[in-house]
Formats: structure tokens, C-alpha cells, sequence
């Protein structure tokens, strides 16, 4: 019985996960993209809530800005830009720049250290543009 127990919970995540067929049934899936290019202050004031602008290249017209992936460690900020890329829909091949934004708190007196996501190198190691920021009082 127990080994019955243990093939069950073995198999368990097998028997609900999804295929790639049923993704495409969807009809989109996310795409992390690269950051062209970044602009932000070149200092923050504490308490202060600072606009950063960030532009990267849409290969199609299937692709559109769905959110960022954020994740924070201390005061190291690693930002990327996520797309739904729709696959039920015709896509012509053309190369657009879009510029999208967030609001950023400075809560914290250390300098901030973000993180941008610039794709993979030659090695397929994940690329990042370094930003530090100091805060001022």
C-alpha cells in the first residue's frame, strides 16, 4: 500500500501538468524581452517617487507589453520586460520601439543597484545593464 501511495504522489504532477500542444491552445504565451535602453535620475531623494522609462524592441505585431518581472534582493533591483506573444493571429515581421514605464519609491538611504535584462550572451549566460543609483537626504 505504501508503495501504491508513493507512485501516486510520483505521478501526481505528471497527470496535471500542461503540453506544449495545450499552451498553443491558448493562443499566447510570455516572452521575456530585452531593454534597449534605460532612463532614470542619476541620483534619488529619499522618500521621493521617481517615473523609469524603459525601451525595447516588439519584433511583431503578436507581441504586447504585459508586465515586468521585478524581483528585489536588499537594495539590487533585477528588472525585465514581459510580453503575451499571441499565436492564433497572422503576425507580419516588422521592428517597433516601445517605451514603457514604472514608479519606483526610493524607501532606503543605500545606493540602488538595478539590474536590466539584456538577453542571453554567446554562452547562453543571461546580460544585465548595471544602474547604480545613490540616494541623497
Amino acid at each position: 500500500m505504501k508503495k501504491l501511495g508513493l507512485i501516486v504522489v510520483l505521478l501526481f504532477p505528471f497527470l496535471w501538468s500542461c503540453s506544449i500542444e495545450d499552451e498553443n491552445e491558448q493562443g499566447f504565451y510570455l516572452e521575456v524581452l530585452p531593454v534597449d535602453s534605460v532612463e532614470m535620475p542619476d541620483e534619488f531623494i529619499y522618500g521621493e517617487t521617481y517615473n523609469i522609462l524603459l525601451t525595447y524592441t516588439r519584433p511583431t505585431f503578436c507581441y504586447e507589453f504585459n508586465n515586468f518581472a521585478y524581483d528585489i534582493n536588499g537594495h539590487e533591483r533585477t528588472i525585465a520586460i514581459v510580453n503575451t506573444v499571441y499565436t492564433n493571429i497572422n503576425c507580419s515581421e516588422f521592428s517597433e520601439s516601445i517605451t514603457v514605464n514604472f514608479e519606483f519609491s526610493v524607501t532606503g538611504t543605500e545606493t540602488y543597484i538595478f539590474k536590466f535584462y539584456q538577453g542571453k550572451d554567446e554562452n547562453g549566460q543571461d546580460k544585465y545593464y548595471l544602474v547604480e543609483v545613490p540616494v541623497v537626504l
